[in-house]
């Protein structure tokens, strides 16, 4: 166990010194990219506290960086040496990948201009950081495939595929800005007046089956002992982000198959809105037990967290469901080649 770790670490630090200058360009240039993204979100980290959970972001993106440099560093050595080539059933996408890549470079560098300037001339705002953190991800991945270096006697195809495969490595670290910034504000606004709408309805609905009278008047509950209502902080757009952005660096960290992936952030979508719904539940039963005033405080806040932290388990419970055992290091499938 330790001879094969000490091995990782050590063609870590081979590879970070034997680094191809382009592809070295290419991570100086996303880094400074993501800095100063994490500039920009730190002002509604500091403001907002459903965002609070940003300040791990740039902590989880040197860590996913860090685990997956082994792979990274065996696709750079295989990619730049002459090997064979088989044949590929889906050489359709490979132009694909190129056109995504030119059309990441422009969209990308025109939106992070736009949030830039947006920035400078009126400061933070969701507008502008939103727009700052999609160009941001969309020309780290743009740096990363078109500064890869490839083999120049291998198929046109291969090496877009090559690039493509590298890019795909650091989609996390590119992407998940996107989720610790702030919504644009009319999806937010729409998105909490729907779920609110949702939560009070459900919680009534259910009261209501069970015989327990209250009243309904839009968000808020009236109950014998007093209203209960469902405000922004209840509606569960807090869990919502927050399990998002667990259910990524999860899937990141413990994932390779893009299904899985794609599974587990439905899941923490899904775990997020039901668990929220439980919470709704309880403090309306608690209040309808000891009175309006007894869900104020405290037990409001705690029992948010204990949602939170309740979704989190439940992530990494199915996560085993969807992850094969893999390796760290896995090279490049459909290319043969001998590295001594």
């Amino acid at each position: 166990m330790k001879s094969a770790e000490m091995t990782s670490r050590s063609t870590l630090f081979q590879s970070w010194a034997e680094i191809p200058r382009p592809f070295f360009l290419g991570l100086v240039l996303s880094g400074g990219f993501l800095a100063f993204t994490a500039w920009d979100q730190s002002h509604w980290w500091r403001q907002k506290d459903d965002y609070a959970f940003g300040w791990l972001v740039p902590i989880f993106v040197a860590y996913v960086t860090f685990d997956r440099w082994p792979r990274i560093a065996r696709s750079l050595q295989l990619a730049g040496q002459p090997g064979e080539f088989p044949d590929l059933t889906r050489d359709w996408l490979a132009p694909l990948y190129r056109l995504a890549a030119f059309l990441a470079v422009l969209g990308g560098s025109s939106l992070l201009l736009v949030g830039a300037a947006y920035r400078a001339a009126a400061g933070p705002s969701y507008n502008g950081t939103f727009a700052i953190s999609l160009g941001t991800g969309a020309l780290v991945l743009a740096a990363i495939y078109f500064l890869t270096p490839t083999d120049s006697a291998a198929p046109a195809s291969r090496r877009d595929r090559e690039r493509a495969r590298m890019a795909g490595y650091f989609f996390f670290p590119a992407m998940v800005w996107l989720v610790s910034a702030p919504m644009l504000a009319v999806v937010e606004n729409n998105l909490n007046g729907f779920l609110m709408r949702q939560v009070t309805t459900v919680v009534f609905s259910l009261f209501d089956h069970l015989g327990l009278p209250l009243e309904q008047r839009g968000n808020i509950l009236v109950l014998p002992s007093g209203s209960v209502g469902v405000e922004e902080a209840c509606s569960g757009i807090r869990s919502l982000t927050g399990c998002l952005y667990a259910g990524s660096a999860v899937a990141a960290v413990f994932l390779t198959q893009v299904w899985a992936k794609v599974g587990v952030l439905v899941a923490s979508l899904l775990f997020a809105v039901l668990a929220n719904l439980l919470r709704s539940i309880f403090l309306t039963a608690w209040a309808y037990r000891y009175g309006a005033k007894s869900i104020e405080g405290t037990i409001h806040d705690v029992s948010g967290y204990c949602i939170l932290g309740l979704t989190i388990v439940a992530l990494f419970c199915i996560t085993p469901l969807l992850s094969p055992a893999r390796g760290k290091v896995r090279p490049p499938k459909g290319r043969t080649n001998t590295i001594g």
